[in-house]
């Protein structure tokens, strides 16, 4: 942590002010050149309107670099990255002649500092000197480098879509890294007791902590718990109401005992009463299920399935975040035991995944920088594909998926029909196997 000491500030427009310390933006123009290292406070420009004599000073900044940049650069693009419209920034160009672009590295202050109103200048004399740490930047080093580089090459603002996308991921795999660790537990939780069948109270234990771990791990793919019906004795181990309802039961330990069908329709039935006919309903135990277990299972139209299927579920989630669609999934709610019709959706949606990762490196490494749907679709099948695409209309709807602002992965420049639109590359779509 480093202090700066600060006696002037800068006014900026309110607006602008806003953007830059919520990080929607790291530019101001300023009416001349800042000198690389420039310190000051942002000073809001406050409407004319406004009766109150003072105004708050809520960050500071630091000048990373200052262009002059003239009208022959790129004027659509650069209005784009500047949150104005071509004409208001051609009409700047035609006033000055040339803009100054500072980048601006933010800083919030850890409590508002009160000045009094001053209505006159760029820079405005504080009242006094103020020493502010650096402790507290708006944007973290890295995701401030990939903006200021985009700034500086004036590229359009897909290409910043793309790399706060990436950043976010990026964020959220360290965030996995640290607090998903659970995921890996799963199965180890509900082999637990395996090892303790002769201390009741572990059992217990043992069993309890199954069953939150299938909670939060249920949760985690998409479901809504309904905690009116918590375990414990003569309660329901799980109830799921949305997208749809699934009643279940969870058993640790070295087998799924009989008794376990017989359970879950009783006290089912007794929590849930006419809603538990139209309920899907799930065994999950580590353990193997008996034959007898089976067939009842089979009976009373229960699905079945290890803790390591469920496990393997919440790490396809925990990889790819969209995933998971619980609705086809539901179709894979076979009676009996379901393990392999759970890993040939799995394996199903990772075929998904990988045709897409296919299609993004075909683009990535096409000779030309944005290829039709049609010169695409000839070169397909000459890219050793995993699997068939039958048609153009098929091709184009995973482009049109691939190149929306929540993926990102690639740009899209729209035709005048869907066959005219043109593709081209943004960022890689992984298939690594670990979250």
């Amino acid at each position: 942590m480093t202090t700066a000491s600060i006696s002037v500030a800068f006014r900026v427009s309110s607006q602008d002010t806003e953007a830059l310390i919520n990080g929607r933006s790291i530019t101001i123009m300023p009416l001349r050149f800042m000198r690389f290292g420039q310190q000051f406070a942002l000073y809001p420009d406050r409407p004319e309107q406004s009766e109150s004599k003072t105004v708050l000073i809520r960050a500071w900044a630091r000048c990373e670099l200052c262009q002059n940049l003239y009208e022959s650069q790129s004027v659509d693009v650069l209005a784009q990255l500047l949150n104005l419209s071509p004409e208001e920034l051609s009409k700047i160009f035609s006033e000055r002649g040339h803009i100054f672009l500072a980048y601006l590295r933010v800083y919030l202050l850890p409590q508002p500092i009160e000045i009094p109103i001053n209505p006159e200048g760029q820079f405005v004399p504080l009242p006094q000197n103020f020493y502010f740490s650096d402790d507290s930047p708006v944007l973290s080093d890295r995701t401030f480098t990939t903006r200021k580089r985009h700034l500086e090459n004036l590229e359009p603002l897909d290409v910043q879509i793309c790399e706060t996308i990436e950043d976010v991921e990026y964020e959220r795999k360290l965030i996995l890294d640290e607090e998903l660790a659970w995921i890996k537990t799963i199965s180890t939780l509900g082999d637990r007791s395996i090892e303790q069948d002769q201390e009741r109270s572990s059992n217990y234990q043992a069993g309890t902590d199954f069953e939150n771990i299938s909670k939060k791990s249920l949760e985690f793919l998409g479901f809504t718990i309904d905690e009116a019906y918590k375990g414990g004795a003569g309660g329901l181990d799980l109830f799921c109401s949305k997208p749809y309802s699934l009643a279940g039961e969870c058993k640790a330990g070295r087998k799924i005992p009989d008794r376990a069908v017989e359970q879950l329709d009783r006290i089912a039935k007794r929590h849930l009463q006419e809603e538990y006919l139209s309920a899907y309903r799930l065994i999950i135990g580590s353990g193997e299920p008996t034959r007898n277990l089976k067939e009842s299972a089979i009976q009373s139209r229960i699905s079945i399935i290890k803790a390591m299927t469920l496990q393997k579920l919440v790490e396809l989630k925990a990889r790819y975040d969209g995933a998971i669609n619980l609705f086809e999934l539901k179709e894979h709610l076979k009676l009996g035991q379901i393990d392999t019709a759970i890993d040939e959706y799995i394996q199903k949606v990772e075929n998904r995944i990988r045709l897409r990762s296919h299609i993004v490196n075909l683009i990535k490494n096409h000779h030309e920088e944005k290829v039709g749907v049609e010169a695409l679709f000839g070169a397909y099948p000459y890219s050793t594909p995993l699997q068939p695409i039958s048609n153009r209309g098929d091709l184009h709807e995973i482009l049109i998926e691939l190149s929306s602002p929540l993926t990102g992965y690639l740009g899209r420049e729209k035709g005048n029909d869907w066959e005219s639109d043109r593709f081209y590359f943004l960022r890689d779509l992984p298939t690594e196997k670990e979250p």
